[in-house]
Order: structure tokens, then sequence, then C-alpha cells
């Protein structure tokens, strides 16, 4: 399987969120990842840095922010110039889709947890 570096959007340390199990999933499947969040610490190895440097090796931008907390990071993702972009439940955002599409980001409305358990990663 080939590593599709990722960007986990929403990092945190805290391991009852979802975007913490995702992380560690991505890990164990062999995925090189970029935790990014607001909250210090590190997630499966790797630490949590700010949205500010811009990574150019994305491969998916998984979303672990809400759609109300997106729109400060438009400029951040869509820089960021991923292959796709996987709005998990809870981040559906129809804008940012649109803005995705307009600049050649494939985006997919999935959960990465399922993904990474059925092979469709």
């Amino acid at each position: 399987m080939a590593d599709k570096k990722t960007l986990v959007l929403g990092a945190t340390p805290n391991p009852d969120r979802y975007a913490y199990l995702a992380a560690n999933r991505l890990k164990s499947h062999g995925h090189s990842i970029v935790n990014v969040g607001l909250k210090s610490g590190e997630v499966a190895g790797v630490a949590i840095e700010k949205p500010e440097t811009i990574h150019h090796d994305i491969d998916t931008i998984t979303l672990y922010v809400g759609p109300q907390n997106q729109e400060a990071l438009y400029d951040y993702i869509l820089a960021t110039k991923p292959k796709r972009i996987i709005f998990n439940p809870g981040t559906e955002n129809s804008e940012l889709q649109r803005m995705a599409d307009a600049e050649g980001i494939e985006t997919q409305y999935a959960c990465t947890l399922v993904l990474l358990s059925i092979g469709e990663y």
C-alpha cells in the first residue's frame, strides 16, 4: 500500500476524540501524518503544530474541525493543495467543497476510520 501523507486537521492529544483515533490508525496503516490543531501535544508520536506552515507534499487532508470553525482555515487548506479533502461526519461544508472543487481538489464525505477499516483509504 502506498503512503498517502495525511494532514489531520483538528488533531488533539485527547484519546477520546476521533481525530486522535484517526491519527493513530493512519500511522498503523503505514501513512505518514502531519498533526495540525490548536492544542499542544503529540499524537501517534508526531507533534501537533499550529495551522501556520504550509505543507506541499500532502495527499489528503482529513477534517476534524466543525464547519463553524473552518472559514478561518480556508486559505491554509487551499494553499496546502492536497489531492483530496475528507469531510468526516460533522465537518460537512458545501462552501469549502465548492472552493476545493474549483482548485481541482477531490472532496469526499466519508469517515477516515471507516475508509481505513475497509481498505478504501
